[in-house]
């Protein structure tokens, strides 16, 4: 995916057809980049689809992106990917279409969720509905944000640096459509 997003760049694209695995099937997607906004659009029901940016490599950092399902109804998921290393060792950094959010962990591909599924009053219900999601990373604490709210902190020991990254996964049937924008990182330190 990081390879078509560096093509749709490098030939001032709009549009690229992706296909991956996606739990077990092969899913399909579509990223379109165009004016600074990345939209990922999730067709096959219950996939995954992210991408994530191949630098800079991140330790200690504040992040901010704005993100707006347009197409995203009940269990479906979007959000951001930090300290990304590889498809099995990264935070997920979720917010669900019901008006949740979560945090969870895989480390060699083994999943769990420091922060379980907790309602927030700051995340849309229903699309379309518009997200200004904040993280504070410094060693072992994490810190999450939703349209400057504070949601919750975590203080964890593992995934000390890596790169970020978003993510749409559909909890259903149905399509999933999220665009992404105006990211901000700041080192702290």
């Amino acid at each position: 995916m990081t390879k078509a997003v560096h093509e749709l760049e490098r030939t001032d694209g709009s549009t690229a057809l992706i296909t991956m695995c996606c739990g077990g099937g092969l899913g399909t997607g579509t990223v379109s980049l165009a004016g600074g906004e990345i939209s990922l659009a999730l067709t096959q029901p219950k996939g995954y689809l992210y991408s994530y940016r191949d630098e800079p490599f991140l330790g200690d950092f504040y992040l901010e992106i704005t993100a707006g399902p347009s197409l995203c109804a009940g269990l479906d998921e979007y959000g951001l990917l930090l300290r990304y290393n590889s498809p099995w060792d990264f935070y997920r950094f979720s917010l669900s279409c019901n008006g949740q959010t979560r945090l969870d962990k895989l480390v060699g591909g083994t999943a769990s969720s420091p922060q379980p599924w907790l309602p927030s009053a700051s995340v849309p219900s229903a699309a379309p509905g518009i997200s200004r999601l904040g993280v504070w990373a410094s060693g072992d604490e994490l810190r999450f944000f939703i349209n400057g709210e504070f949601q919750y902190a975590v203080n964890d020991r593992g995934l000390s640096q890596g790169l970020v990254g978003v993510f749409v996964r559909s909890g259903g049937e149905n399509a999933v459509t999220v665009s992404f924008s105006d990211l901000v990182i700041s080192q702290i330190g």
